[in-house]
């Protein structure tokens, strides 16, 4: 018997989500060869500047979906409190920087 995968809030952009992250994959290896060519420092912190906008990026797309899909299923089975907590639970972990 084969389950299939749980909907999440992100499935229906799943594949936008892949190609965003394997961009976001290329900065990185991109800012490795810069370290490799001794390239100039600000020109590297700026390409992580890059990845972390990325980044950020793709948690505020994730947020909305689990804003939009998994909390309204998880306020429809009587759990809007808790999900609301986890959520600004993560919310909090993605602000908390250096």
């Amino acid at each position: 018997m084969e389950t299939s995968p749980p909907v999440r809030g992100y499935t229906a952009t799943k594949e936008q989500l892949q190609a965003r992250l394997r961009r976001i994959e290329g900065q990185v290896r991109g800012v490795q060869t810069m370290v490799d060519d001794d390239r100039y420092c600000i020109d590297v912190l700026t390409q992580i500047s890059a990845i972390q906008a990325a980044l950020d990026k793709v948690a505020l797309g994730l947020l909305d979906g689990h804003a939009r899909h998994c909390m309204h299923a998880g306020a429809a089975d009587g759990h809007a409190d808790e999900m609301a907590t986890e959520m600004m639970a993560a919310v909090g972990r993605l602000m908390k920087r250096g």
